[in-house]
């Protein structure tokens, strides 16, 4: 985990940083209080689809942990996403046919995957959660040693569902806007939810463009947590509302600062 470069801005101190994971070096940033570098819950952070690890929900979400909360955050660039990117054409027809869709309205059909992209979004999902453990393996060595929790939702729970539920450090997760459906990968999808023992929080909204309502009920249901909730909001895919991070910030500060 090699820093290359940081900012303190009225109190939060901002480290980009490079993670080797094999062959891939994987950017990320590392948010965490100015006046104390150690020894605090860190919030990792995974962006959705089309994204990256610094778009403004990701970037407000962590400084309002460090500042609400005390704690560290941390946000990755998902495979073939932010400076990944390979084939930016290839980028841009994606998110042109996401925001179609959502400009579509509700459909009452979960988005559908073209075949031709199915085999690389499951093998995305491999790789984001190879990449999301290897950087929990780098942070005891930065003075971040947990307890760690999870937020990420649309494609941020793709990947940071089944992470979750295979790595026994992290200690609760925020979930959402996802759904079960006919998603490439399903099966496994399924049963890394029903495999969850930590605390959820699920986040969906009711007018959703990209996941129909069965769905994303079904993978609320499907999930093995003794303690979950699911929040539903009216509104569309991108619609969740603002107030939702004041559930965050409590939902946090119960299961990693008890």
């Amino acid at each position: 985990m090699d820093f290359v470069g940081e900012i303190n801005e009225k109190g939060v101190l901002e480290q980009r940083f490079d993670l080797k994971v094999g062959s891939e070096v994987v950017p990320g940033i590392l948010w965490r209080p100015a006046d104390r570098l150690e020894g605090v819950p860190t919030v990792l952070i995974g962006h959705g689809g089309t994204q990256h690890k610094r778009v403004p929900n990701v970037v407000g979400l962590a400084r309002r942990f460090v500042r609400h909360l005390g704690f560290a955050a941390v946000a990755i660039d998902a495979p073939g996403h932010g400076d990944r990117v390979k084939d930016p054409d290839a980028a841009e027809r994606m998110r042109g046919r996401l925001e179609r869709q959502i400009a579509a309205g509700p459909t009452g059909r979960p988005f559908e995957i073209p075949p031709e992209e199915a085999k690389a979004w499951v093998e995305r999902t491999k790789r984001g959660v190879a990449e999301w453990k290897a950087l929990v393996d780098e942070l005891p060595s930065v003075g971040l040693s947990g307890p760690y929790g999870y937020w990420g939702v649309s494609m941020g729970t793709a990947i940071g569902l089944p992470f979750v539920a295979s790595e026994p450090r992290i200690s609760a997760a925020v979930l959402g806007l996802a759904g079960l459906g006919n998603r490439p990968g399903r099966q496994a999808f399924e049963a890394a939810a029903r495999s969850l023992r930590v605390p959820i929080l699920f986040i969906f909204q009711w007018d959703d463009e990209l996941m129909n309502r069965e769905s994303g009920t079904a993978l609320f249901d499907a999930i093995g947590s003794n303690e979950k909730t699911m929040h539903i909001n009216p509104g569309g895919h991108v619609s969740t509302p603002l107030f939702e991070r004041d559930d965050y910030d409590l939902f946090f500060k119960r299961h990693l600062a008890g």
